[in-house]
């Protein structure tokens, strides 16, 4: 259910507030710190299928990653094979090979001039085609790839990120692995990098500030309304709970009255406003609602906003947030990991509008998915070779019982 929103004055609110807790007690429920509103969290199986179903792409995805990573992009087979608990990959490497043929090679050289040969692992011809094209769509992407960078640094305090967390954040939002050495660069207007990135202390500052991308995507929806009614649409969130969810009175009318609050775009200067005000609940629930919305999946692992506390005024207990609010977010704890995802994003378990740079996983897909059909045609090749082994084998059993036969048969007629 989306609630409907009106103005209210601030004023006004704390006045008949404060006269309405006197004469109903359920009304001190307002008075209360945020932190103690508490929400019973649900299992949300639709959504949580979402995140299993992306998981062979971003464990393969891991894999090759480690491998372009090695100079020349080949590495020897037994050194991938010990990395195997830090990339959390539950098979050994030659079967997670024969599993995804479409990616690697395997073939034998020397780690040093005299020793023994070994297996080495480097990139296939099929791969290097894929990385061509994801080149390709991050090229033709950039300039929405130059607007999320900025939009991070916009809705930070200082306008500046670490260098350290922007390349920690890179596969959530879809940057290319060299954004900080190329495409930062060749923005200057926008972009300053600070401190030399090799000593790990190194920043990302804004330059200028461009009022165009200073609009969020639930300002730009409000606008878009405003244009097709003609009538002026207030920026407020989207609020559905799932099916067979329920709020509790008190708590269904703080959420009432929580979204009759104005909206606080997660653009503007709040150091004004208090830690536990409900005006800056506001404010932290749209910089999540803004953060998942420019993510590639729309959904973020709460460890890694929690990296942002600082930039970003969260406080200590931010996550909270997600479950509090479950008509806007799901925390999802599918794989022992707290994952933060926008309902709006998602209908029965698939994204609605899915972000141009998905168009990249869409051919990683494809590549691992011709890989698959490949195998399968091997294997069924194979059963397909054996059963005609087994029956030659049971037809020459047949013929050598039938001379055997024959020759007993043989046998007795002489005798008589």
């Amino acid at each position: 259910m989306l609630f409907k929103t009106y103005s209210v004055y601030t004023n006004t609110i704390k006045h008949l507030l404060h006269k309405q807790s006197l004469i109903n007690p359920l009304f001190n429920l307002h008075t209360k710190p945020i932190s103690s509103l508490k929400v019973v969290w649900r299992k949300d199986p639709q959504l949580d299928h979402a995140i299993e179903r992306d998981k062979q792409y971003k464990l393969c995805s891991k894999v090759v990653k480690e491998v372009l990573n090695e100079p020349g992009q080949v590495i020897p087979l037994r050194y991938l094979e010990k990395r195997r608990d830090r990339l959390r990959l539950n098979i050994k490497i030659p079967t997670f090979l024969n599993k995804n043929p479409a990616l690697f090679d395997v073939y034998h050289d020397r780690i040093r001039p005299k020793s023994e040969p070994v297996r080495f692992v480097r990139v296939s011809h099929r791969l290097r085609n894929f990385l061509e094209e994801e080149r390709r769509i991050v090229l033709k992407n950039e300039e929405w790839i130059v607007l999320k960078l900025c939009k991070l640094l916009m809705m930070a305090k200082d306008k500046v990120l670490s260098v350290d967390k922007l390349v920690h954040v890179k596969r959530e939002f879809g940057f290319p692995n060299d954004f900080l050495v190329n495409l930062v660069h060749r923005y200057p207007n926008y972009f300053r990098l600070i401190g030399p990135p090799e000593e790990g202390k190194s920043f990302l500052e804004l330059v200028e500030w461009n009022p165009e991308f200073a609009k969020s995507v639930i300002e730009q929806r409000a606008e878009e309304e405003s244009c097709l009614t003609g009538i002026r649409v207030r920026p407020n969130f989207y609020y559905k709970l799932p099916s067979g969810f329920f709020l509790r009175k008190e708590m269904r009318e703080w959420v009432r009255d929580w979204l009759e609050l104005d909206y606080i775009s997660p653009y503007v200067d709040v150091s004004h406003l208090d830690q536990a005000s409900q005006e800056m609940e506001k404010r932290t629930v749209g910089v999540f609602h803004e953060l998942l919305s420019l993510s590639l999946f729309k959904r973020i692992p709460v460890p890694i906003l929690g990296k942002f506390n600082e930039e970003y005024r969260f406080s200590n207990a931010f996550s909270s947030v997600f479950t509090r609010h479950s008509g806007i977010f799901y925390m999802s704890l599918k794989g022992g990991i707290k994952t933060a995802m926008l309902r709006e994003a998602y209908k029965d378990g698939e994204l609605i509008q899915r972000d141009p740079l998905l168009e990249i996983k869409d051919k990683f897909v494809q590549l691992l998915e011709e890989g698959w059909q490949e195998r399968a045609e091997q294997l069924r090749l194979q059963k397909e070779e054996v059963k005609k082994d087994r029956e030659m084998l049971a037809m020459m059993d047949g013929d050598m019982d039938g001379q055997e036969s024959s020759r007993e048969l043989d046998g007795q007629e002489v005798e008589e």
